[in-house]
């Protein structure tokens, strides 16, 4: 079984701290270009960016541009800025997925990063015949009953923003229902999650699944700068390229390989 991290209780206070790295991150991206423009390239297939939460399509440009080179047909949400789980917004994603599947005759992958990836699970349940993969980036897809365990400045600026009642409003909401019950997708999915995570603790971005479908991936990093983080631009890449119908679970190999489980040991 793919299972969820055994991490409990919020992310490391220092981590939360220190969220900022991001920008350092984001300064090493052009340094990673050669390395990155050697990643796997796709065929083609179109490919739907869900931004986290007060993010808008701004926020994937990294993403957007990195996989447009690798070959991708890839879409915004066009949905503008993310400001909660809304059922408008869910609503519209799902007409989105449509459209894409209709207007290319292809199955469409959703990479979805922080509430862009409970998004982009949505989506997936919602639509499963028009949905090729899901990609989700230290996204809050495991969320126990008694509530999210992101530290309180978060949850605080997400019942000012989204709710008075926080994301338990929304998440208890009828469209929401098998988010709640945290039925499993058809199709792959891959949930992308960091230790260093300031945000979203392991526990939540992390699933119980079928491991011929979904997996859990560690990669370095903040949460902030998961965007334009080098390890994940090669993760996404990676995954993306997996011929439909036959996915593997990710197997970091030779010196990249070496690499990374150097960066997330």
């Amino acid at each position: 079984m793919a299972t969820r991290h055994p991490h409990t209780g919020q992310p490391s206070p220092t981590h939360s701290a220190l969220e900022l790295r991001a920008l350092l991150e984001l300064g090493l991206l052009p340094w990673s270009l050669p390395i990155l423009l050697n990643a796997p390239v796709g065929d083609g297939h179109p490919v739907l960016l869900l931004p986290g939460f007060m993010g808008s399509e701004s926020t994937m440009i990294g993403l957007q541009l990195f996989l447009r080179n690798r070959g991708y047909a890839v879409e915004s949400w066009g949905l503008g800025r993310n400001v909660g789980f809304h059922a408008k917004h869910a609503n519209a994603l799902e007409q989105k997925i449509r459209h894409l599947h209709h207007q290319t005759g292809r199955k469409v992958s959703l990479v979805g990063w922080s509430l862009g990836g409970v998004f982009a699970v949505f989506g997936a349940h919602q639509v499963p015949e028009c949905v090729r993969s899901v990609i989700t980036l230290g996204s809050p897809v495991s969320v126990d009953p008694q509530g999210s365990a992101s530290p309180p400045l978060v949850r605080a600026m997400y019942r000012l923003v989204a709710h008075p009642l926080g994301p338990a409003a929304h998440s208890m909401q009828p469209h929401a229902k098998k988010l709640r019950e945290r039925q499993l997708l058809s199709m792959p999915l891959s949930c992308l999650y960091s230790l260093g995570d300031g945000v979203v603790p392991p526990q939540e971005a992390t699933v119980n699944g079928d491991p011929a479908l979904h997996e859990n991936v560690q990669v370095p990093g903040s949460h902030v700068g998961l965007g334009f983080n080098a390890v994940v631009l090669w993760i996404v890449a990676d995954r993306l390229a997996q011929p439909e119908g036959q996915w593997r679970p990710f197997e970091p190999s030779g010196a990249l390989g070496y690499a990374y489980r150097l960066l997330t040991q």
